[in-house]
């Protein structure tokens, strides 16, 4: 690392680790997988520096293996969220005006304790709880979580050091502080890196936070809480409260102390959290911060001078890693008929090389969705489109729930470019693709930006600069995140700073000062040397 603002270290990117046969980081993994996966945990929640448990609990169980129990944890009533405000409320007392270097000491903490010792650990109940590879979980529960924390702090020194012009006269500097109140994190199951990042970079900034992780996340997010105490955030800083969504947040949002919203989901439950928060504005101290970052349908599109095997490996990756259940990824394709023959081949050829099953087996690259409603909502709109007549599965279209919630990476290939799953969010490992004619590629253009309320993210492939070029004006609007030759996921921290824009969010850009600045409420000192005594100006003369 090098040197940043005030000696603090730069943030540099985490290396991603191999776990090739017969390393060592695989079989660390593999052993805390076994011991895990093996034993039962119980998840108490944590407010004000101690374990909750409340006796109503809920079992969970890997996406892979439903009937498998990996422990329970603990359901909150309203008295535990109003309790998880009142000593976030007294903690900000302190922790508003404990030095920037010491928060952020904290924080760098963090990182290195998920690095070395934790790595394992995290690595291991994001494959159990959430169904993820190894690759994808390094990427996310280690690499990505140690990214924002680190880079975190170099972005919050960057903030601080941005000051105005002081003059002889007067020295003129600016207070970044913490939002008046408490923070309210809402994170999703894909991510462990966002769970760990949506509470702990408002507390960075000197916010305390009350957290609601989802459900299908729990397990891992235990180990993020287990990092960050080890790490030293002080209690009452950082509140996790689990149970039911819909009293959590109505308790949340009722409190005049409110403040902010941090949120990561899907975009209906955003909207209706923006709306109550606008139904609750006259209630309110402070006019409450409110960022999200919510659904996609996410998009390739080739033109005839892109490279096939190029385009295929863009559609396998950017589709079906993880599922297909990522934010960014790729659920629609838009391929030159003069192109497609070759993509298609390589496609298929790619799929069926597949293999599927548990995580703790590392020769498969595709596991479970998260659970039976997924699963269910996936397999609807298989059968849909294996009925329709405008609708063609190539791919897949098999799934099996007995064991795990497995659904076959599916490939649909529509004549109707507006097809239903064209157009809607689907979560899963199901793209739909649909062929154009190589003349066609602005019109096609045109019809990638107006088919989704969506903007999150977007790939063009391509040879021609002037096709790339026309493709990046014309879908300016229609990704927050644009990738040229590339896949449209696989945004890394300090790289590609995250977020979409129309139905996608609020385009904060997770990942970047940006975001930072949402949680502090700047103001501005200013200290004049020399105090007029004379109210008179030099016009008025004599």
């Amino acid at each position: 690392m090098g040197k940043g603002f005030f000696n603090v270290p730069i943030a540099m990117n985490e290396p991603v680790k191999s776990y090739a046969p017969g390393s060592p980081e695989r079989e660390a993994v593999l052993a805390a997988y076994k011991a895990m996966f093996n034993s039962k945990v119980d998840i108490p929640m944590y407010i004000n520096g101690e374990d909750v448990v409340t006796g109503n609990t809920l079992t969970m169980s890997p996406p892979h293996d439903h009937q498998h129990v990996v422990g329970t944890y603990h359901v909150a009533e309203k008295k535990h969220v109003e309790d998880a405000i009142a000593t976030a409320l007294e903690a900000r007392k302190t922790w508003s005006q404990l030095p920037w270097e010491q928060r952020a000491g904290i924080f760098l903490k963090a990182a290195e304790l998920i690095a070395g010792p934790y790595r394992a650990k995290i690595n291991a109940a994001t494959m159990i709880a959430q169904s993820k590879t190894i690759h994808q979980a390094e990427i996310d529960s280690a690499c990505e979580l140690i990214d924002f924390l680190r880079f975190n702090v170099q972005y919050m020194t960057d903030i601080y050091a941005e000051q105005p012009e002081s003059t002889n006269d007067a020295w003129n500097r600016v207070e970044y502080r913490p939002l008046e109140g408490f923070t309210y994190a809402v994170t999703p199951f894909n991510f462990t890196a966002i769970a760990g990042n949506l509470p702990s970079c408002m507390a960075l900034m000197g916010n305390v936070v009350v957290w609601k992780p989802s459900d299908s996340q729990i397990y891992s997010a235990k180990v993020i809480m287990d990092v960050f105490k080890e790490a030293g955030v002080p209690a009452g800083v950082i509140n996790v409260v689990f149970g039911d969504p819909v009293m959590i947040t109505e308790t949340v949002l009722s409190s005049p102390d409110f403040s902010g919203l941090h949120f990561t989901g899907s975009t209906f439950v955003f909207k209706e959290l923006w709306k109550q928060i606008g139904n609750n504005i006259h209630h309110y101290k402070t006019y409450p911060r409110i960022v999200g970052e919510t659904g996609g349908k996410d998009f390739i599109i080739a033109h005839k001078t892109a490279n096939p095997k190029q385009v295929a490996t863009a559609i396998v990756r950017g589709a079906f890693e993880f599922q297909g259940q990522k934010c960014s990824a790729a659920s629609r394709a838009y391929i030159p008929k003069s192109l497609w023959n070759q993509v298609k081949k390589h496609v298929l050829e790619d799929i069926d090389s597949f293999k599927m099953g548990s995580p703790e087996d590392m020769g498969n690259f595709i596991t479970a969705v998260i659970h039976e409603g997924s699963f269910d909502k996936l397999a609807k709109y298989i059968d849909q489109a294996k009925a329709d007549a405008d609708a063609e599965i190539i791919a897949g279209g098999g799934y099996d729930k007995s064991k795990g919630y497995f659904i076959e990476p599916t490939v649909i290939v529509t004549t109707n470019p507006k097809y239903t799953t064209m157009c809607t969010e689907l979560f899963g490992p199901v793209i739909t693709i649909y062929v154009y004619e190589d003349e066609d590629y602005s019109e096609t253009l045109k019809l990638v930006d107006n088919t989704s309320e969506y903007a999150l993210t977007g790939a063009v492939l391509a040879t021609d600069r002037h096709a790339i070029s026309e493709a990046t004006k014309a879908l300016q609007n229609s990704a927050g995140n644009f990738y040229i030759n590339d896949k449209p996921t696989g945004a890394v921290v300090g790289q590609q700073p995250f977020g979409g824009a129309r139905a996608s969010g609020t385009n904060d850009k997770a990942g970047s000062a940006q975001n930072l600045l949402r949680w502090v409420s700047p103001r501005l000192i200013k200290e004049t040397f020399v105090t007029p005594t004379d109210y008179r100006y030099p016009f008025l003369g004599e």
